[in-house]
């Protein structure tokens, strides 16, 4: 299922008990907040996290923001009452921890139907379990209503008994194969957190990573996080100008008859480098629309 571009360079974790985070939130520079009823919520506060996320969600005063809420998981007790609670209100996606299986993205399609939720409402599934990436073909395939995905690297970790190392070498089939999958199915994909704020080296060399990789931008714990991931994640100004002078070379060559093939600085440009030049320019232009709005 292809969605119109929309920037999701910076996807901010807000704890949903706390009530000034999630008020700090409406005027943070990410283009996504997961408004969090699971990690960041002790199990006493997670009734009053949930209405209090309910409510911020259907309050609609977070702009152009793409909001998520993340509800606890499925063999959890929270999870009925989450899911009614959270895709009733009207997000524009649930994200759903520990996905593994197709069957678990039917019952989490039936309880965000059952609750009510409107069309717009999505579902996202957080891939941290090696279930979840041996069985990601069939998972990101399972309904249309499935349309984002978020790699949760820290269960990652743990779960394979790796290391945490600089470079994530330990992770790196799983990214692929999970990038691979979601492409396939036509889906966005988040790369998942960086857990020390205070190596901004370490964090912008993973910010750029990801984004080499593939992925449609990051995850975050912190907004210390945001202006790096933001910059990162979107087009340079020498990215852009090289686009648009590939498109404009090849749409000059397409009028006067020239073929298939041009060269841009002693560059060969097919159609496929074109492609990747619009989509270029899209993200930028959304980008913009996005900071403007």
């Amino acid at each position: 299922m292809n969605e119109a571009y929309r920037p999701r360079r910076s996807v901010l974790y807000m704890p949903g008990a706390n009530e000034r985070a999630l008020d700090k939130a409406k005027g943070l520079p990410a283009d996504g907040l997961i408004l969090d009823l699971e990690d960041a919520v002790a199990p006493d506060a997670k009734a009053d996290a949930r209405q209090r996320v309910a409510d911020a969600i259907a309050g609609g005063e977070y702009g152009g923001r793409e909001l998520v809420g993340r509800v606890n998981g499925l063999d959890s007790d929270w999870f009925p009452d989450d899911i009614r609670a959270v895709a009733a209100a009207g997000p524009d996606a649930v994200l759903v921890p520990k996905v593994g299986s197709v069957d678990d993205v039917r019952t989490i399609e039936t309880a965000v139907e059952a609750a009510g939720a409107p069309d717009h409402t999505r579902i996202w599934a957080m891939l941290e379990t090696p279930s979840a990436i041996l069985n990601a073909v069939a998972i990101a395939t399972a309904s249309e209503r499935l349309t984002g995905f978020v790699m949760g690297t820290n269960d990652l970790v743990k779960e394979l008994r790796a290391v945490r190392v600089p470079g994530r070498a330990p992770l790196l089939p799983a990214l692929s194969w999970a990038l691979l999958a979601v492409r396939d199915a036509g889906k966005v994909i988040l790369d998942g957190v960086y857990n020390d704020l205070d190596d901004a080296e370490g964090f912008e060399a993973e910010c750029r990573q990801g984004r080499e990789m593939g992925f449609d931008g990051k995850t975050l714990i912190h907004p210390r996080q945001l202006e790096p991931c933001n910059r990162i994640f979107a087009p340079s100004e020498a990215e852009l100008a090289e686009a648009k002078e590939v498109i404009e070379a090849w749409d000059a060559a397409q009028a006067a008859g020239q073929g298939g093939v041009v060269t841009v600085n002693g560059r060969m440009i097919e159609n496929l480098h074109v492609d990747e030049a619009r989509r270029t320019v899209a993200q930028a232009e959304a980008i913009a629309s996005r900071q403007a709005g």
